[in-house]
């Protein structure tokens, strides 16, 4: 599903009316008749219960005037509140409400919350959020604050013109406070904030309107990002050749484990294999290369030279030199640890491991030693690096913490784009997936029931199978982080919500990927 920014979207809107002759109120109608639509299609009892329609003095408001009076026409009782005085309003908003009132409806001017009260307690039966739409800039404060404490304190169903007050449109970042959308009615496009954390979490069941934008404006538009979803994942996958050998698929070089953290190097490298890799060869300490061999007998294992049941990194550094010549992709980090003593590997691997052009994946340990040696040490790459970073590992690369990440995920994935990496999948839910031209990819897929311990590790070895085997590195991340979630989501299906393991998830790639086609 394709994403639009605020930028964006009022440049759909500029070009439609100025260039392509599209009347600038046949757009603020269609909305709000669009919003009255969904509402009643949702919330039938809304006939009997009655809405109150809360507005603001932009055209966001100005949306909700027309989608009270489309109400008021279909016998809906309909209470409409004004943030503001009515003699503010201009244009699309002016006369939408000139409308309103020729209809001989009343509506109320709140100047302060205390004038709002009244109207939300006790609660109608519905709540029409029109008072800041995808043009806000700044933290919510004020009348609209107030409003928006009110609103969701009042415990009514709360249906959101365009999208929920106070969530900026680019982030899903909750600016200040934000409306609890059930329902949120867009126009177009599901913009950024739709569908990022925490703004989605906000806007409840999405639904996109068309409402008669031109359709030349719309191609002239960049992309400016997408949803992944299974559709998506369906084009980029590449349905293999009755002729497909091991040969056409990549290598995988896996460089990960220690002492206590075999599974880590094991689900890496089934990550790698069961997301078709042609061949896959894990480098793990000697104290568990038995185990790890043991585990998969389609894999191939080398045992590093070892201190303490971790890497030696100079003698490991000079084994890699001879057994990258031949790989694909190399991916590195999961169950290592992170210690002063990885610097060295993590610094060879990132100058000079992935010399040419060889994609480095790194994930887990690997990103915690990159915090400790500096990111800035990825401008210096040898070539593509790939990183994976849940947000704790996101806040030591950005020296930040895991809220403020959290608070605005696709800002964090851009800053760490801008340090050199060819790509970035910050983790969590709805991963956020930036690649190195700017594009922003959203992953729909996924469950609470991934909250365990392995998912990172065996995701990193999906990706690096998909980068070794021709994927560009925004597509791998992308399809990666798809398929990793559709597959949880398969087994949460069939066995439970919780409690499934990392492993069990990638034994489900195989099903996901026939379903896709592939």
């Amino acid at each position: 599903m394709r994403l639009l920014d605020a930028r964006a979207s009022r440049e759909l809107d500029r070009l439609s009316c100025r260039k392509y002759g599209v009347e600038s109120f046949a757009l603020m109608r269609r909305a709000g008749e669009a919003v009255a639509a969904a509402l009643l299609r949702r919330r039938p009892e809304a006939r009997r219960t009655g809405v109150l329609v809360v507005c603001g003095r932009g055209n966001n408001g100005g949306d909700g005037l027309v989608a009270a009076r489309a109400l008021a026409q279909a016998a809906v009782p309909v209470r409409l509140a004004l943030l503001g005085r009515a003699a503010s309003l201009s244009g699309d908003a002016a006369r939408a409400l000139g409308e309103w009132r020729a209809g001989g409806q009343a509506l109320v001017e709140c100047l302060s919350a205390e004038m709002l009260e009244p109207l939300l307690f006790p609660a109608p039966g519905v709540v029409v959020d029109a008072i800041v739409g995808t043009g806000l800039a700044n933290e919510v404060s004020g009348l609209a604050r107030a409003a928006i404490e009110q609103i969701n304190r009042c415990g009514a169903a709360v249906v959101a013109v365009d999208i929920a007050s106070g969530v900026d449109a680019d982030t899903g970042a909750v600016m200040g406070d934000a409306v609890r959308a059930s329902l949120t009615v867009t126009f177009g496009f599901a913009k950024f904030g739709h569908v990022s954390y925490p703004g989605a979490a906000f806007c409840g069941e999405l639904q996109i309107a068309d409402i008669g934008f031109a359709p030349q404006a719309v191609s002239e538009l960049p992309v400016a990002g997408w949803l992944t979803e299974a559709q998506e994942a369906r084009a980029l996958l590449r349905p293999r050749p009755p002729t497909a050998h091991k040969g056409l698929y990549g290598h995988v070089l896996v460089i990960a484990g220690s002492q206590g953290k075999a599974g880590a190097a094991m689900l890496a490298a089934d990550g790698a294999l069961r997301a078709g890799a042609g061949l896959v060869t894990a480098v793990v300490p000697q104290s568990v290369a038995a185990v790890v061999a043991g585990g998969r007998r389609e894999l191939m294992t080398e045992a590093a030279p070892e201190r303490e049941g971790r890497f030696d990194p100079p003698r490991t550094v000079a084994m890699l030199e001879r057994l990258v010549e031949g790989k694909t992709v190399l991916v590195a980090g999961p169950g290592v640890g992170a210690s002063e003593e990885m610097r060295e590997l993590v610094l060879w691997l990132i100058s000079k491991g992935c010399t040419l052009r060889r994609p480095l994946v790194l994930d887990a340990d690997g990103l915690n030693v990159l915090a400790l040696v500096g990111v800035d040490t990825l401008g210096r790459a040898g070539g593509p690096v790939l990183v994976t970073p849940h947000p704790g590992e996101m806040a030591r690369l950005l020296r930040t913490s895991a809220a403020e990440v959290n608070a605005n995920r696709v800002a964090a994935a851009r800053r760490l784009i801008g340090y050199n990496a060819a790509g970035v999948l910050l983790k969590g839910a709805r991963s956020v997936i930036a690649g190195a031209q700017g594009e922003i990819r959203i992953n729909s897929s996924g469950n609470p029931g991934m909250a365990g311990p392995g998912m990172g590790d065996g995701l990193a070895g999906i990706v690096a199978a998909l980068v070794a085997q021709g994927y560009a590195a925004v597509e791998a991340l992308a399809l990666g982080a798809y398929l990793h979630g559709a597959a949880a989501d398969r087994v949460a299906r069939l066995r439970g919500p919780v409690g499934y393991l990392a492993g069990e998830v990638l034994e489900a790639l195989p099903g996901v990927l026939a379903e896709l086609g592939c």
